[in-house]
């Protein structure tokens, strides 16, 4: 399964969508980056780490909260920047799984590529979920477009047929 660590901030940053939202809520901002990525998590059957920073929060700790069965949202210890938590998460499954990284990051992409993992730079992963999302779209006006409506629709014909024939009996 692709593991895939994204630099939540740096994304937020990045995205035409979510830094007009962080410019009135980063709270916002961040609870729809997590939403857009849990969909696109589910869709693609990818583990997503979504990592903020937390370093110049005082007496922060370490927190990691399940937001899906695919999607871990992290936020780092005082101290600790998203890049370090990154970095030291690679270190230790970057060459033994397939991992991406996601930031615009120069420095961080060349640290986590020498780890093992593949660096993907926000924009083009950007591009990428907005693709997902519309295929999502895509199939779910497929599958219920076809929907049939009516009850004629949905009924065998053969119980239709006697069902039409106790109404003229009637």
């Amino acid at each position: 399964m692709r593991n895939i660590f994204v630099d939540g901030y740096n994304v937020i940053n990045s995205w035409p969508n979510l830094k007009k939202t962080k410019n009135y809520s980063f709270e916002a901002a961040r609870q729809q980056l997590v939403e857009i990525l849990v969909n696109y998590a589910a869709f693609k059957g990818y583990r997503v780490f979504i990592v903020f920073d937390a370093q110049l929060v005082l007496g922060s700790l370490e927190k990691d909260e399940k937001a899906s069965n695919n999607v871990n949202v992290i936020f780092t210890k005082e101290g600790e920047t998203a890049d370090a938590y990154i970095e030291r998460t690679v270190n230790n499954i970057g060459r033994k799984n397939e991992v991406f990284v996601v930031t615009s990051d120069k420095l961080e992409q060349q640290l986590v590529f020498q780890r093992g993992a593949v660096r993907m730079p926000s924009m083009e992963f950007y591009n990428e979920v907005k693709s997902i999302k519309n295929s999502i779209s895509v199939k779910i006006t497929e599958k219920y477009s076809d929907k049939k409506h009516t009850l004629e629709d949905r009924i065998n014909k053969n119980i239709l047929d006697k069902l039409e024939k106790i109404r003229r009996n009637n």
